[in-house]
């Protein structure tokens, strides 16, 4: 795991204004790469490549980076791990390739001098990102892996294409990103992340997942080119769907996690695995107590007990006989921490469980360079609670006369929240939900959906429109085609697009910005592709069953760990962030939402946004989602001055 950055120019620099930038992108990654840090500059073809390193495989100088391949053809800067790069590395010397070291840096090149770069990316098992120079016909290409763990920017900035694995680099190498994209801050407010392949700066994109483009010397870019996508995979595997039992279809996946688990357990480097107590995280460590000796377990907890999955992660910790390690985090904690948030994620990112996800990477690297992590199970085998309902209450609304549900939700939307959670307490048999009326709520408001997909959207999407917050009817309009027709069931639909959307520009990324912050590799065994191909030909039925999300995993999971264990409703990574802000956190807040403050942004409706805050400080509703959004935009917005940058340059078609 490192940071990656670099520069293709058209516009005369010399090779030590080159140095001096790529340089500048360079040590703004060093929290992605402590260990080491280089540059490499090819000043007559305007190239320069750097590399901030953190150090995995191959701990030796012999690994460094930018490197270039034995035949003296390709240079490469990489963020990544080749999981099967010691096989791949047995097959290119059969072939008569020769290595000076270990690194599955090496690997990649001599792949790519030997079979080409779509061939090489073919046959490559793990994560990565990657920009690729050739000499002979001075061409950059940019490669990101298939699932899009590792994040790559580029754009086209005064003449000349930047790169780089994080923003901040971008922004420290003093290039014109050309302010704030106001269609990608809409979608930012309607989802909390912004969509690949926006960021929030108009000049920069993101590489989506599974894709390269090629930039030549004379500025020739290529749009982004897909070699493997979500798509196909779906498409092939639910054309094979496979015959087998239950049972067999189990032991196939036990054996793809296994193999999954052992490659990405190598390293040169303490590993260990981040354990929440639920299904996900589980299993993997479950495979590598099963594997190994000793296994080192992270987790945290609250004091708020209705968030705290601490007890849980301990009782299966104990039985899988783990090296397990706790933190109870506080608001103050947070406190401490939220400023570092916009620096760490480069662009507003309101996922509120980038607090914990930190915080357990902070508590991880203390021990280890490596933690494994249950990512990507959800959206793979039916974990989220929307691929039940959603379905369900499509079925219901398209029977429903349009008028009746009308009225439905206008009668749930007249009684407060409030009300609604006083009398869902005093149910006897009460599920265990957390806020009954905001959830009340929400289901009013889906209830007007005209379509299947836009009761997906509705749930996926932040409770109040941006044209509400934002001061320009700026509408992030509903993606068009979120479903492709005759691809499926909708719950395969929507676990699709989830694949697509949700995991790597949300999950993903606040892993990946997370476990980097804190000098941490976070590798994700759910997301080995093969594991993403095999789900895809599994039936909905042993993913989906009523009462059982990721049926089949749990079955495996069964193998290792008690049923009890096992059996208990999904919680997610949450925190007591909506009391925090009434609380400790209340003075930052009021801070970033003033009315001055919001003004002078000129983003936002400061009226309405001020309204939401005061009934959220008084109780009557729990809007934690809009107002976190607007609290990391505002505060993102605050770096930007903070780092010296003219809000006037920040704003772009402002000004």
């Amino acid at each position: 795991m490192c940071g990656i950055a670099g520069l293709l120019t058209t516009t005369g620099f010399v090779g030590d204004a080159i140095h001096g930038r790529v340089a500048d992108m360079v040590a703004a990654l060093r929290h992605r790469g402590p260990d080491d840090f280089d540059v490499w500059v090819d000043a007559r073809s305007g190239i320069g490549l750097g590399h901030s390193r953190l150090s995995i495989v191959d701990l030796s100088k012999r690994a460094r980076q930018p490197m270039q391949s034995a035949c003296g053809n390709w240079v490469v800067t990489y963020n990544g791990e080749i999981y099967n790069f010691r096989a791949l590395r047995r097959e290119l010397s059969s072939l008569g390739c020769r290595f000076r070291g270990e690194s599955d840096t090496e690997v990649l090149l001599a792949a790519v001098s030997c079979w080409g770069i779509e061939r090489a990316l073919s046959r490559f098992v793990g994560m990565f990102a990657f920009a690729l120079w050739n000499k002979a016909d001075r061409t950059l290409t940019l490669a990101r892996d298939r699932m899009g763990e590792k994040p790559l920017h580029y754009g086209w900035c005064d003449g000349t294409f930047v790169l780089a694995s994080e923003l901040s680099a971008l922004r420290e190498g003093g290039f014109d990103l050309g302010g704030v994209d106001e269609k990608a801050l809409a979608s930012y407010m309607r989802f909390n992340y912004v969509p690949a392949p926006q960021t929030i700066y108009r000049r920069i994109h993101k590489l989506p997942a599974g894709t390269t483009i090629t930039v030549k010397s004379d500025g020739q870019t290529t749009a982004p080119v897909a070699y493997w996508t979500c798509d196909q995979a779906a498409r092939d595997g639910i054309s094979s769907s496979i015959r087998e039992d239950s049972q067999q279809a189990a032991d196939q996946l036990d054996s793809l996690l296994r193999d999954a688990v052992s490659l990405q357990t190598v390293a040169d480097v303490p590993v260990g695995a981040f354990l929440s107590g639920g299904v996900d995280s589980a299993t993997v460590v479950a495979l590598m107590a099963d594997e190994q000796a000793r296994v080192r377990t992270f987790t945290i907890g609250y004091a708020d007990q209705a968030y705290d999955e601490a007890p849980y992660a301990r009782a299966i910790a104990r039985h899988l006989g783990t090296d397990h390690t706790e933190l109870r985090v506080t608001a103050q904690d947070a406190i401490d921490v939220i400023p570092d948030i916009p620096r760490m994620y480069g662009e507003p990112f309101a996922d509120s469980s980038q607090i914990p996800t930190y915080f357990v990477s902070k508590l991880a690297h203390h021990q280890v360079t490596v933690a494994l992590s249950g990512d990507g199970a959800d959206e793979l085998f039916g974990g989220y609670d929307r691929y039940y309902w959603a379905n369900s209450i499509w079925r219901t609304l398209s029977r429903m006369p349009r008028v009746a549900a009308d009225v439905f939700a206008a009668s749930v939307k007249s009684m407060p929240p409030a009300w609604v959670d006083s009398v869902f307490s005093l149910l006897p048999l009460k599920p265990k939900i957390r806020h009954p009326g905001d959830k009340a709520h929400k289901l009013a408001h889906i209830m007007s959906a005209r379509s299947f997909a836009d009761v997906y959207l509705r749930l996926v999407s932040s409770p109040i429109e941006p044209a509400r917050l934002l001061d320009r009817d700026l509408l992030p309009s509903h993606p068009d085609n979120v479903f492709e027709s005759g691809l499926g069931s909708c719950e395969e639909q929507m676990m699709l697009y989830d694949l697509k959307t949700y995991l790597p520009d949300d999950i993903l990324a606040k892993v990946d910005r997370a476990g980097m912050a804190n000098s941490l590799e976070t590798r994700a065994p759910f997301l080995d592709h093969r594991i993403v191909e095999f789900s895809w030909r599994l039936p909905v039925k042993f993913k989906i069953r009523p009462g059982a999300s990721k049926w089949i995993l749990r079955q495996v999971l069964l193998r290792y760990v008690p049923k009890h264990l096992v059996d208990r409703p999904k919680s997610g990574f949450a925190i007591p962030l909506d009391s925090w802000l009434r609380g400790s956190l209340r003075p930052w807040a009021e801070d970033l939402l003033s009315e001055r403050r919001l003004r002078c942004g000129g983003y936002f409706r400061a009226q309405e946004v001020r309204r939401i805050w005061a009934e959220h400080l008084e109780g009557t509703r729990n809007w934690i989602v809009p107002l976190w959004a607007v609290l990391m935009f505002q505060a993102w917005l605050e770096d930007q001055h903070t780092a010296g940058r003219d809000v006037e340059a920040v704003r772009g078609v402002h000004a």
